[in-house]
């Protein structure tokens, strides 16, 4: 048996409770994971809001997608993107269903072997932010001679944004509170807040233009600017704001996008080493008992200090 949160209902957080679950031995090409640290992101309530349907077969919804632990059984044939896995392994689970879990058996593809530079709670939330990330810059060419602006460059995604663009040798622009200031100047960004007159801050910042926008917070004021800016809009991606990329003919990623997903996959393996040897930093901002889930999911929909929430089993 394991505990897992599920929702069992559509609606607000209220809705989750943590039920018991019988778990079956690995069959070929599974991996039986116990687990030390669960991820948790936006898409895990918003799954249950109803905003993506309210399709009752689906209930109780399993919650969750990433997570690090132990492997504890391994069936036939179980072999992930970095080789064979043995019982006793140290690893990541990325791609999978119902991370919101003690133990949890998954697809041996959806493993991937942990550093032991990192530690649990920065392993388990690693590759939603920095998958989305690579998305993004991939999805805009970002390299190296480019201006690129980022909007909300000190969240979850918006910091690795920032660390990666740095590294392929882009001047960063990232908007974000003047609390977080600081830290985007760590990274190597030129920070400036969000709000009224923020087309004339990008422009006294950056008098010769950029050449990309990566909006992570969706607001009508980081697509409106950047498309001002911008003399191609295929340079401008957004996560969040994905009536307006329709509307308006730029690229969004995420949200099902299949390309999204299968970029994302080839690139675990070297996000995770790049997170372990130090090229990037993923930021734990607070964790929570998994008895919790609901108060966690309640205060990330509200303004949080900076970085990932953590589940602990």
């Amino acid at each position: 048996m394991t505990r897992v949160a599920v929702a069992t209902s559509f609606g607000g957080p209220e809705v989750v409770e943590i039920v018991d679950r019988a778990l079956p031995k690995p069959a070929a090409g599974q991996v039986l994971v116990e687990v030390r640290a669960i991820g948790v992101n936006p898409i895990d309530y918003k799954l249950y809001s109803g905003a993506f349907g309210t399709d009752e077969s689906s209930l109780p919804l399993p919650l969750g997608s990433e997570a690090a632990g132990v492997v504890v059984a391994v069936g036939n044939a179980a072999e992930g993107a970095g080789g064979p896995i043995s019982v006793g392994d140290e690893v990541i689970v990325s791609g999978a269903k119902g991370a919101y879990a003690e133990k949890i058996l998954v697809p041996a593809d959806a493993v991937l072997p942990k550093p032991a530079s990192l530690d649990w709670n920065v392993a388990a939330g690693l590759l939603v932010v920095a998958g989305t990330a690579y998305d993004t810059l991939e999805t805009v060419a970002a390299s190296s001679g480019d201006t690129v602006l980022v909007h909300g460059g000190a969240g979850g995604v918006g910091s690795i944004v920032v660390q990666l663009a740095k590294a392929r040798g882009a001047t960063v622009i990232a908007t974000a509170r003047a609390e977080n200031n600081d830290a985007l100047r760590k990274y190597g960004a030129v920070p400036i807040e969000y709000g009224e007159g923020l087309l004339d801050r990008v422009r006294a910042v950056a008098p010769d233009g950029i050449d990309a926008a990566i909006d992570t917070v969706g607001t009508d004021e980081a697509v409106d600017v950047s498309l001002e800016l911008l003399t191609d809009k295929a340079r401008l991606v957004t996560i969040a704001a994905f009536e307006r990329a329709a509307n308006d003919g730029f690229p969004s990623v995420g949200g099902g996008n299949p390309q999204s997903a299968e970029r994302r996959k080839k690139a675990a393996l070297s996000l995770v080493r790049q997170a372990g040897e130090g090229d990037f930093e993923v930021v734990v901002a607070k964790t929570f008992p998994l008895a919790d889930t609901a108060t966690a999911h309640a205060e990330l929909k509200r303004d949080h200090p900076r970085g990932k929430f953590v589940l602990i089993p």
